[in-house]
């Protein structure tokens, strides 16, 4: 079965999918690990994920297209709340994350560190 973007699911679907990385499988390319998608208990679809592996730099783009600008354009204001944005994402979990953001928003890790530490007061 070929993956019809005219089926009202993935239509209503598929700039989530998008947001997340993700990418549209037809069900005969199904792996390990791909979500199913189903519509009235029939697999039509699945969603692979995308890795791990560069997952900061992608909600750094996101966050980027939901204030307009690169974190490093943005006012302080815009910068702190860049940050709450990606602690709600979970970006501080990630190895490095403190230290990649400060260099994308051209300040210092002890700022991003502030910052944080202002939102969990």
């Amino acid at each position: 079965m070929k993956v019809t973007r005219q089926n009202p699911l993935l239509k209503t679907i598929e700039p989530l999918i998008t947001a997340i990385g993700g990418i549209l499988i037809d069900v005969d390319q199904m792996k390990n690990g791909d979500v199913t998608l189903e519509v009235d208990g029939v697999v039509v679809a699945a969603v692979r994920l995308p890795a791990l592996h560069g997952a900061l730099d992608r909600m750094i783009e996101s966050v980027e297209r939901e204030l307009g600008a690169k974190l490093s354009d943005l006012s302080r204001t815009a910068k702190q709340r860049a940050i709450r944005l990606l602690d709600e994402r979970g970006a501080f979990t990630l190895r490095r994350a403190v230290e990649d953001v400060a260099d994308a928003m051209g300040v210092s890790r002890i700022t991003v560190y502030n910052y944080l530490n202002s939102l969990h007061r």
